[in-house]
């Protein structure tokens, strides 16, 4: 389980709004790569990051989901943003 961090970054931010703060469930690692938050401003995106394939139930996201319990998403998200939860 991890939980997204809840910052609010000036500039290029790869990590979508409605993920932040929330716990979900890592499926898996997609691999190692470079950073794209500091490769949008030109620095070459190192050290580099893993990006993990996350899973959220989406009655954790919205509050008014009206979908059946086991909904989910996918988000890819870096390390970066990740904390154990």
């Amino acid at each position: 389980m991890v939980r997204v961090r809840a910052d609010v970054p000036r500039g290029h931010a790869r990590t979508p709004a409605y993920i932040r703060g929330k716990t979900g469930w890592v499926e898996r690692l997609h691999g190692i790569f470079r950073n794209p938050e500091s490769l949008a401003y030109g620095s070459d995106g190192l050290p580099k990051q893993p990006l993990y394939l996350v899973g959220f139930r989406q009655t954790d996201l919205w509050e008014r989901y009206g979908g059946p319990a086991r909904d989910t998403v996918y988000v890819d998200v870096y390390e970066h943003w990740l904390d154990p939860a």
